[in-house]
This record gives structure tokens, sequence and C-alpha cells, in this order.
């Protein structure tokens, strides 16, 4: 124990470079377990160390705290279905939140508790202490306030994208002045907190970042929940380095910032590809909030599309000689991936060319379909991201779109009055042929129609992704009905 509070910071020097190398191994899918890894033994170092060298700790209640911790950990990533992921990323990053702000809470009441026994008193029983320097009051004003939004904003988050009826999308014209007027609050509160350290303040402050959060999010549509959930997890990192601030401790700082700057990159790399900026994601209203108009109250537009089987699918991918899949979120609702690894592999075997096209937004939450594909141990090099594969298109046999919609929407490129116009996709409409899984002519998460599913060289095949796949699998080995 003494040798571990001696070398503390040395544990913590180590620690941080694992997260480093975590960070780097996580960038590219063939050294993503190695980064796993590297996090794992990080923290653990971290854990340990923390444990060892923290004053006074109360074992047993951080040891049940662990468990308890590790038993609903263990109980949740066993059980959760990959459709369920992106909702369960944005419960965790909402626990990162309430942690920083019961930790800014109990860090303050603590102080009180001590400048209210004053320092004679706590001389005579051996307790040094300090009062708060406005550094401190500093640090804990951020990470409390970053904490609480990270909290409720990631709650809403969670209900959103698990369809949660409490977790209603917002609209009007009084939204972004009811934003500005709590805001403005939350930062009249958190400094006069800072300047007086009255408590009063300090939980009016809490109190409005909380609500903050929820009308902050509230308004942000489906289309853009993926840039949300990375722009949380980087929130819960500078939430967390914030806290490590005012803990005094180099680990915490140094996880939070990397958590942090990551996040904030990969909501950037997001957002420029949907050709937006974050403060247009975030208070310029919401792409998928609701369906675009595409007619008068009370009218139907009917448009012609073409249908077919899975049959008619198989033999068109059997008799080409390069198909391009491109997976949606179809595919994890439909939990597809085995089955069209199964079809890829089957088509290769009758010297297909197949390959898959990913978008950066496609799905839920920051590569839903990588990881999805990786699930089925699909090769890396088959994976091609939208700027690598776009311009093979035109000379693409067969395109299959297995429940994507907003990421392959010509209206991208061919309408203006489009709220996802100037948004890069995947030009699979310049192949020459265009087969698009789907349960029904419904929208995507947009709310948006498509004009590839009205295409000429498209043909509908509609159904569940698996049995789809599955079928047309039986068709190309000549055993479908």
């Amino acid at each position: 124990m003494e040798f571990i509070r001696d070398y503390a910071d040395w544990f913590y020097l180590i620690g941080a470079v694992l997260f480093i190398l975590t960070l780097r191994g996580l960038s590219g899918p063939k050294t993503a377990i190695a980064g796993n890894r590297y996090g794992m033994i990080a923290m653990a170092i971290a854990v340990l160390t923390t444990f060892f060298v923290a004053d006074h700790p109360v074992i047993w209640m951080i040891l049940g705290a662990m468990i308890l911790g590790a038993i609903v950990g263990i109980a949740r990533a066993r059980t959760v279905p990959m459709t369920q992921m992106p909702e369960t990323v944005a419960l965790m990053h909402s626990l990162v939140g309430l942690a920083a702000v019961l930790i800014a809470i109990a860090a303050i009441i603590h102080n009180n508790k001590l400048v209210e026994l004053g320092p004679e008193l706590l001389a005579a029983n051996g307790v040094s202490f300090h009062e708060m320097s406005k550094v401190h009051l500093f640090e804990l004003f951020v990470g409390c306030f970053v904490g609480a939004i990270t909290f409720t904003a990631s709650v809403f988050a969670y209900g959103k994208l698990a369809a949660k009826k409490w977790a209603k999308t917002i609209s009007g014209g009084w939204v972004k002045p009811v934003q500005a007027l709590i805001f403005i609050a939350m930062l009249g509160f958190g400094i006069h907190f800072f300047l007086s350290g009255s408590m009063t303040s300090f939980w009016a402050m809490t109190a409005l970042a909380l609500a903050f959060g929820w009308v902050w999010i509230a308004p942000v549509g489906g289309g853009d929940m993926p840039v949300v959930v990375s722009l949380l997890n980087s929130f819960s990192g500078w939430a967390a380095a914030g806290i490590g601030f005012t803990l005094e401790n180099n680990m915490l700082i140094v996880a939070g910032s990397l958590v942090g700057s990551s996040g904030a990159i990969l909501s950037y790399i997001m957002c420029k590809a949907m050709n937006r900026s974050i403060i247009n994601v975030l208070f310029g209203g919401a792409m998928g909030g609701a369906a675009a108009p595409t007619a008068g109250a009370g009218e139907q537009v009917q448009r012609n599309y073409r249908s077919g089987s899975a049959d008619d699918a198989g033999f068109l991918m059997s008799n080409a000689d390069s198909v391009v899949i491109v997976p949606g979120y179809g595919m994890a609702q439909g939990r597809a991936q085995n089955a069209v690894k199964e079809l890829a592999n089957l088509l290769k075997e009758q010297g297909v060319t197949v390959r898959f096209a990913i978008h950066p937004v496609a799905g839920r939450m920051p590569g839903h379909m990588n990881v999805l594909l990786a699930e089925a141990d699909v090769p890396y090099e088959d994976i091609l991201e939208m700027d690598e594969i776009n311009s093979d298109f035109p000379a693409t046999d067969v395109v299959l779109v297995i429940g994507a919609n907003d990421v392959v929407n010509p209206a991208a490129k061919d309408d203006p009055n489009s709220p996802i116009y100037g948004m890069p996709i995947l030009e699979a409409h310049k192949a020459r042929t265009i087969m698009v899984i789907k349960r029904s002519m419904a929208t995507g998460y947009a709310g948006l129609d498509n004009d590839l599913f009205y295409n000429d060289k498209t043909m509908m095949v509609f159904g569940d992704a698996k049995k789809v796949v599955e079928d047309m699998t039986k068709a190309i080995n000549g055993t479908g009905h």
C-alpha cells in the first residue's frame, strides 16, 4: 500500500499512456481488440491506485458500489441486443454526468461542514483544512453544470432512441427563447456561486443545468441523434475532467480530456459528413422531427415504384460482376448481419466482387454499422467508407440497400428544398441496378421520403431484413421457391 502511495504518479502516468494507446488502437478495426485491452488495463490501474491513495476510504461502500456496478454492467452487456446499443451508450453517458454532479455536491457539502467545525477544532483532531479557493469553486462550477447538462440530455437521448413516449420532440417559436433564458440564468447563478460561494446559487445553478440539458436536446430530431450521442460522449469526458481537478486526480483529468477531445473530433467528423455545423444541429431546429410535407393538407401523393421478390434479387446478384451492400438501421433491427455475411460469401464463391459501403452517420450511433459487420466477422478490407467507394458506384452492377434511407437519398444532391440538401450521401442511385430491402414504404428516421425508391432502376423487396436476405441466399443456391 505504501509502495502504491509513493509511486502513485508513476502508476497514473502508465495508465495515461495506456489510455492514449487505447484511442490509437480504436482508430482502426484491426487494432481495436488490442485497444480495448489497453483501456481495460489502464482503468484497472487507475481504480486500484486511487483506491489505495484515497484518504480514509469507506471500503465497504466502495466495494459494494463496484460489485453492484459490475453485476449490472455484465448483465447488460450479455443481454443488450445490437439494436439497443445506441440508447445503452446514451444511458451510460448520463451516469458519467450524474457522477460528476454528485461528486461536486459532495465536495461542497464536505467543505462547508469543515468550515462549520472551524480550524481550531479540526487542528485539535489532526485534520488539516484549507478553505476552497476561487480556482476550486470554478472547477466545481464547470464540472457540475456540464455534468448536469450531460445527465438530463443523455437521459432524453436514451428515451428518444428507445422510442419512449415521454421523450417527445418539442418545437415552436418559444423553444429558443426558453433555452436562452434558462442558459443565461444558469450562468448567472453559477457566476454568483463562484464569486460568493452561496449554496443557494449552487442549487439553483444545478437545477437550471438539469432543465437546460432536457430542453436543449428535446428539439433535436431523430436524424441528428448520432451526432448528439457523439457530442454527449464528449461532454461526459469534459465533466469527468472538471471533477478530476476538484479531486486533484491526474488520471481522471487525463482520461476525461481524452474522452472529451475524441468525442468532439468525432462530432465534427459526423457533422461534416452531414454538411452541417454543430451549432446548426443543436440549435438550428430538428432534422427529422417530423416528416417533410409533400402535399397540401389532406392530400396523398401516390408515386409508382417497382417491387420484386427475393428470388428476383438473388438471380440479379448471382449474374452480376460486382455488388455493393449498403447496410442501415434496418439491418440492425432485423439482426441480419450474419445472414448478410453468408450472402456475401456465397456471391464471392460464384465469382462476384462484393463490398460494403458505410456512411458515417448510418444507424443510430457513430460506427453502428461497422460494429454490426465486425460482429459478423465481415473482412475489414471489404468494408469501405463513403469517400472510398462513391466513385465506384457508376461501374457497379447491383447495389443492395438493407434498411438504409436517408444516407442514400438523392434529394441531398438534387432538391434544394430538402432539409438534407448538401449532405454527402452514398451515391447508390448511380449504380446500374438498385435493390432495396424495407419493411414498407415508410420514411426513415429523418422523416423524409426517398426518391431512390421510385427510381426506374430500383426494385423494392419488402419484408424483414434477415428473412429476405436468407431467401436471397436460398435463391442463389437454387433452393428458393
